[in-house]
Formats: C-alpha cells, sequence, structure tokens
C-alpha cells in the first residue's frame, strides 16, 4: 500500500504541473507578436532626404526623437507627420528606415504609415494604397557649378552625360528619356549623390525641386538646373502621398487632416523645412 501511495502521490504531481504548464502555454501570446497600440501613430521615413526628411541630434526647429535612437528627425515629411498625428488624437513615433525597406515595413504592419517624400506611382499602388497629395514638385537636375551643364534648358543638353538618380525612385527611369546620356548604376541614397557629383564620378542627378534646392544650399559648388523642356512624367510620379496599408481605415482620416493643411501653410513649411536643413545634408 504504501507503494501504491507513493505512485498515486507522484502521479497526481505530475498532472498538476502538466495541467499548470497547459495553461500557461495558452495564455501566452504567438511567437514574434507585439501587443498592438492605439495610441500612437508610427510613422517610417529615411531621415536622410533634406529637406522633406533629414537626421539631426537635438529636438530644435520641432524635430521628433526617432525611436529607438538618440537622434531625432526634423523636415517638411515630419511636419506633416505631426499634423497627422494631431488630427488622429495619436502620439507621433518616427521609425527611421532605409527607403528599401519602407513598403516592407508597412506592410509588416511595423510602422502605420509611410510619409517620406513618396511618389504614389502605379507600381506601388499594386502593393499599399495612398492619401491624397501633401505635395507636388517637379523634376530638375544637381550639378556642379561652372560645369557645361549649368546652363542646359533641356534635358538633351545632358546628352553624353554620366547621370544617376536614387535607387528605386521613378527619378531613375526617366533618364533614358536624354538621347545619348550615359546612365550610371543607381546610388542608395541622395548623401551618397551628392558625393558622387562633388568627386566628379557623375556629371548630374535627377531630383525634385525642394531635395536640389537643399543641395545648393548646403554646398556652394553645387547648382539646381531646371528645364523648358524637362522630363515626361505623371501626375502621380511627381506628387507625393501618405503611404499606408491596401483598405487601410487611416486612408480616410489622414485625408481629412490633410484636408485642414492649406496651400500656403503647406508652402510655408516647405521654406521653413529648406532654411533649417542641417548645413551637412
Amino acid at each position: 500500500m504504501k507503494k501504491l501511495s507513493s505512485f498515486l502521490a507522484i502521479f497526481l504531481s505530475a498532472m498538476i504541473l502538466l495541467t499548470g504548464c497547459g495553461t500557461s502555454s495558452s495564455s501566452s501570446p504567438a511567437e514574434g507578436s507585439a501587443p498592438a497600440s492605439n495610441s500612437t501613430f508610427k510613422v517610417g521615413l529615411e531621415a536622410g532626404y533634406a529637406p522633406f526628411n533629414w537626421t539631426q541630434m537635438d529636438d530644435s526647429n520641432g524635430a521628433v526623437k526617432i525611436d529607438g535612437s538618440s537622434e531625432f528627425a526634423g523636415g517638411y515629411d515630419v511636419e506633416i507627420a505631426k499634423r497627422i498625428a494631431e488630427s488622429l488624437g495619436k502620439e507621433l513615433v518616427i521609425v527611421k528606415t532605409e527607403w528599401d525597406g519602407l513598403v516592407p515595413a508597412l506592410t509588416s504592419g511595423k510602422i502605420d504609415a509611410i510619409i517620406a517624400g513618396m511618389s504614389p506611382t502605379a507600381e506601388r499602388k499594386e502593393t499599399i494604397d495612398f492619401s491624397d497629395n501633401y505635395y507636388k514638385s517637379n523634376l530638375v537636375m544637381v550639378v556642379k557649378k561652372g560645369s557645361k551643364y549649368e546652363g542646359a534648358t533641356s534635358i538633351q543638353d545632358f546628352k553624353g552625360a554620366k547621370v544617376t538618380a536614387q535607387l528605386n525612385t521613378f527619378h531613375y527611369s526617366v533618364i533614358p528619356q536624354i538621347e545619348g546620356v550615359e546612365q550610371q548604376p543607381a546610388l542608395d541614397n541622395f548623401p551618397a549623390m551628392r558625393v558622387a557629383l562633388e568627386s566628379g564620378v557623375i556629371d548630374g542627378y535627377v531630383s525634385e525641386r525642394p531635395e536640389a534646392v537643399s543641395a545648393a544650399a548646403a554646398n556652394p559648388n553645387f547648382v539646381m538646373v531646371e528645364f523648358k523642356d524637362g522630363f515626361q512624367t505623371s501626375e502621380d510620379d511627381t506628387a507625393i502621398a501618405v503611404g499606408v496599408q491596401k483598405g487601410s481605415e487611416l486612408t480616410q482620416k489622414i485625408n481629412e487632416a490633410l484636408t485642414g493643411i492649406s496651400e500656403d501653410e503647406r508652402t510655408q513649411i516647405m521654406d521653413e523645412a529648406i532654411k533649417n536643413q542641417p548645413a551637412a545634408q
């Protein structure tokens, strides 16, 4: 009987332990999942495309702390994001993300929106949705001051020139419109293109007007070239909008927030961003 009692005690103890483990397992979240937060508005951007967005070391001029970093993000996109977050009644969280990682970060749920000077191209619309436009800009070229391309009035004046643009942007796709151009490999970001231009690796790079104004302001050796006979683009190519997940309920709410920002205020925000951008960017 003593042996039987001992066996029963061991058996009952094991059953209790198994029951406890089962309860714990069923109440645990799925592996890799993160608790959802309804109080934040997570926005992805490069923080390296002045004057739309950039990185700085303090919160001057309204810059917002970058999530998980001691750095801050400022610029036109950040100011637009702040106004949208305020309209949504949420806390703005800036998630610094490489350009190629923005759409994957959005579709995977790591961020709620992309506000990064992104154009709502047909290709991107296959994967994500976009808000109404919050900026529109023309394409220009950035060249070195004193170069033979400084006085160009047509994109065809760049025949034989070494020209590039940012990787995975429509800027790069329009370069073949220049007859006889020596299209160079696309570069990851605008700081890299500025270095390439300064060193003579390229003769110019395609950009949007605000970035070109910023480049010329940051480096006296650079000049922006605007065209009378410019690149052929679509409305979506030159517009900039907020990227959201397919079917997101945020789209309408963001559009309502954007409606509250007048064209005059948008122009003022961009002018301030150009003035406040760090010299290094």
